[in-house]
């Protein structure tokens, strides 16, 4: 793995574990500051929002800025962000701090995975991708489990602390190992820009991936409540469970990687677009067996695991094979489609938990790979007619 690619990751995985590790210590920060824990949850949905809405915007802004120059500045500003809320005593001064972390994050999270596009040999830009990908599954297996592990050992304040001091790390490793001068270049002014990301293709794959994200964190977000009312699962088959998604997902994301480079995204998509739909199948049928026993259940999550980040290399190679020269506002507005699609994954699944229960998530986890499924299937460009000769 070339040194470069390496610091990508580290940086991938930095911003991503601090979008998920305050979960892990919203309870005392809320009790802390002296808010609800309703409030302390804000924390999480401003730092989602704020990517959403900052990442499309800022590709286009700064289309042409050098890749490393975007990426420095922008850990300079999640590190003093972090720093910053590490010693704040005021919960609205540490929400206009995650705001800032996040729009952070929104700059440069985009530019990573451009660099790994742009810089990656043409035989192995899915397993590039994958890599600096596997940062969303490290976060999940390994960095949100050790940073609740530090804030129960020395505080919440101690998290921020320690993912700033990450940040620094992070920092260093692209100063070291990114060359001067090279990510930079033209860009067309941005209506031209619009009128190319709004080609068809792009925007089907698009609502492709918020479809898909949407379904797959719909049952992530509320896997708890289900294990409960399949297998009884307590906390700790509840952790093993969370614990296997995450390694099967990084095993996944990198195979996903692989078929991309050898067989082409659209085939790597359908293989893991079909499945979670058979996984998710398969989960429905045990809740209807319920009560099964957890050994039932943990080789299903495994495969569903390994499918849901199956797919961000595909999606990610397709999008910036569509789009050429603008792939990082492509990138760029599919993380914004990503978060979105987090967010509403935990608004219907909400829902269907409140009004039909957690029976409900398999069959609408499996309707929302369908809809992308059918979005990709359409997602070519439409055929120009020829005036016929006379």
């Amino acid at each position: 793995m070339p040194k470069w690619l390496a610091a990508l990751f580290a940086a991938s995985f930095v911003f991503y574990t601090d979008d998920y590790v305050i979960a892990g210590v919203l309870p005392e920060i809320a009790r802390d500051l002296g808010v609800s824990q309703a409030a302390a949850g804000q924390l999480i949905t401003v730092f989602a929002v704020t990517v959403a809405l900052v990442a499309p915007i800022a590709a286009v802004v700064a289309a042409r800025a050098p890749r490393r120059l975007l990426l420095v500045a922008n850990l300079c500003a999640f590190v003093a962000a972090n720093a910053a809320a590490a010693g704040t005593s005021s919960f609205t001064v540490l929400l206009i701090l995650r705001v800032a972390a996040a729009a952070a994050a929104a700059v440069a999270t985009p530019a990573l995975f451009a660099t790994a596009v742009q810089r990656a040999p043409a035989a192995k830009v899915g397993r590039y991708v994958a890599v600096v990908a596997l940062g969303v599954t490290g976060s999940i297996a390994v960095g949100v489990p050790i940073g609740t592990w530090i804030g129960g050992m020395f505080g919440w304040r101690a998290v921020f602390a320690t993912m700033a001091v990450c940040g620094l790390l992070a920092l260093a490793g692209l100063l070291i190992t990114l060359p001067r001068g090279i990510f930079g270049g033209p860009a067309p002014d941005w209506r031209a820009q619009l009128r190319s990301l709004g080609r068809r293709p792009v925007t089907f794959g698009l609502l492709a991936n918020m479809s898909l994200m949407t379904g797959s964190m719909m049952m992530l977000t509320y896997l708890a409540p289900f294990l409960t009312d399949v297998a009884g699962a307590a906390v700790d088959a509840r952790a093993l469970s969370f614990g296997l998604a995450g390694i099967a997902g990084t095993l996944g994301m990198w195979a996903g990687g692989t078929m991309t480079d050898r067989h082409g995204p659209d085939r790597a998509l359908l293989i893991g677009m079909s499945a979670i739909a058979g996984s998710m199948a398969i989960l429905w049928l045990l809740w209807g067996m319920r009560p099964v026993p957890m050994t039932a259940v943990l080789p299903v999550l495994a495969v569903w695991g390994a499918a849901a980040f199956w797919n961000s290399p595909a999606i990610q190679a397709r999008l910036a094979t569509l789009s050429g020269p603008l792939a990082p506002q492509a990138l760029a507005l599919n993380t914004s489609g990503t978060y979105l699609g987090v967010s509403l994954g935990g608004l219907l699944g909400g829902l269907a938990l409140t009004t039909w229960g957690s029976g409900a998530l398999p069959p609408l986890a499996v309707a929302c790979t369908v809809l992308a499924l059918v979005l990709l299937s359409n997602a070519s460009e439409p055929a120009r007619r020829t005036p016929a000769r006379k």
